[in-house]
């Protein structure tokens, strides 16, 4: 076994038979910082909401097993160099493009803040250490799709969005926006990475309500508190001098219940004690 590589979440080992191992930290990270806490159970939470939903999901992937409690075993890749979002609610930084005019949506679109999309958005961005918003012209200009392939990607995200949207209804969530990302086996084009609130918006259907912000089971919980206390507007100032934003403290109370709501929705969606 080869280490490979750490990203923000996860450490990736070389099994050298054609499969890579997925070990998931308890690691955090908000707005492309890293934090020094940890988040109990949080890696447990990813590794088996992983299992769950590869299996779960009628599309082909690159999943073999789960190996441990934290570890999944999957096919070794050629990634895609695009993260494909799709959104079915007006939230997030949809709410500020749009403002900007960055992004066109249909005329019947409810711009209150949390309503629901007419029709579930695809908005893919680059794959990179800050990701950039792109569109079909754009990421065709940066040869990083071929048309053929972008096509593909919209109408398959959008297939996963609506499945996992229709099964997270069903057990009292509401899946506002997903990231996905894909790569190539033999010319084919397979889901791949992970799934799980760290690549999703989660919101209780009995908590929502249209115009106000929203109770997260995701990571978002972190980064509400980030924008409540000013850190957010610290990070990109320190980012607009060319300097590394640093990371405060969480506090205990927040971590907790950050962990305390990764199991409850794994809990729920799955029926299973943690």
């Amino acid at each position: 076994m080869k280490f490979v590589g750490s990203g923000k979440v996860k450490d990736i080992y070389d099994l050298e038979d054609g499969t890579l191992l997925f070990q998931f930290s308890n690691r955090i990270s908000a707005f492309d910082v890293k934090f020094k806490e940890e988040i109990p159970k949080k890696g447990e939470v990813l590794c088996k909401f992983a299992e769950f939903w590869f299996k779960k999901l009628q599309v082909q992937n690159h999943f073999v097993k789960r190996h441990s409690v934290n570890e999944i075993i999957i096919k070794k890749m050629k990634m895609l160099p695009i993260e494909c979002i799709v959104r079915g609610y007006f939230y997030g930084g949809l709410i500020t493009r749009w403002k900007n005019g960055q992004v066109t949506l249909s005329k019947n679109t409810d711009t209150r803040i949390a309503a629901k999309l007419p029709e579930p958005l695809f908005d893919p961005t680059t794959k990179s250490e800050h990701d950039i918003p792109i569109n079909k012209t754009k990421a065709l200009e940066m040869h990083l799709v071929t048309e053929t392939q972008f096509d593909w990607l919209s109408k398959t995200s959008i297939s996963i969005y609506e499945q996992m949207a229709q099964i997270a209804d069903s057990v009292g969530f509401i899946l506002a926006d997903l990231k996905l990302e894909f790569g190539i086996i033999d010319g084919q084009i397979i889901l791949g990475d992970s799934i799980g609130p760290d690549e999703y918006r989660l919101w209780l259907k009995d908590d929502y309500s249209i115009g106000k912000i929203q109770e997260p089971y995701d990571k978002q919980l972190l980064r509400d508190w980030l924008v409540k206390e000013g850190y957010f507007d610290k990070f990109e100032d320190a980012r607009s001098k060319g300097l590394d934003p640093q990371a405060p403290l969480i506090p205990p109370n927040l971590v907790n219940e950050i962990s305390k709501r990764y199991v409850l929705a794994y809990e729920k969606f799955t029926g299973t004690t943690l």
